[in-house]
């Protein structure tokens, strides 16, 4: 459920949205999600002083809640 949210808002934001690659690595109590956009594309994700990156972080959050497991989001350059 995280890794498709997080597939679908960032495709919304970015210009490429073919070379969106999110990753999701399991743990026992924390997920990792790592995410990777076209070069130009990363200020876009990242947006003005991280806001951007931490509404999804946020979102990621509310969802993982309900899921009773934590989701770490990684931006990868």
């Amino acid at each position: 459920m995280q890794k498709e949210l997080v597939e679908y808002i960032t495709k919304s934001l970015v210009d490429n949205p073919d070379d969106v690659n999110v990753r999701e690595i399991e743990g026992e109590q924390t997920s990792v999600l790592e995410l990777s956009v076209a070069k130009e594309d990363l200020g876009k994700v990242i947006g003005k002083q991280g806001r951007t990156a931490r509404a999804i972080r946020t979102l990621l959050g509310a969802v993982s809640a309900k899921a009773r497991k934590r989701v770490v989001l990684e931006i990868l350059e």
